[in-house]
């Protein structure tokens, strides 16, 4: 009887190492592969500098259409850059006007 009660406390003690030993080790593991996990942050980091600098060149051609907006306005229209968008939309060219297809 005694040693069946060392075998068994010998062996409940084993068995909660175990399962605490799996249980730290299914964290563990997580923490390391899952989808918030140490891989995951890099790839998170590699995502968000490709959103930086397209967001810079969005900003760099946001500029640009401002400037562009501000030459077309009422109260300072640029002739030339008038002439140029008409030209363009409507599809139509002076007859002194060189033409390059292409792009």
């Amino acid at each position: 009887m005694v040693i069946r009660r060392g075998l068994r406390s010998v062996f409940i003690t084993l068995a909660l190492y175990a399962v605490s030993g799996a249980a730290v080790s299914y964290f563990l593991f997580h923490a390391q592969h899952g989808a918030r996990g140490l891989e995951a942050r890099g790839a998170v980091r590699e995502q968000i500098r490709t959103m930086e600098t397209e967001l810079a060149a969005l900003m760099k051609e946001r500029k640009s259409w401002e400037h562009h907006l501000s030459l077309v306005r009422d109260d300072a229209v640029d002739r030339d850059l008038l002439e140029e968008n008409a030209r363009a939309v409507l599809g139509r060219t002076n007859k002194n006007d060189v033409v390059i297809l292409g792009r």
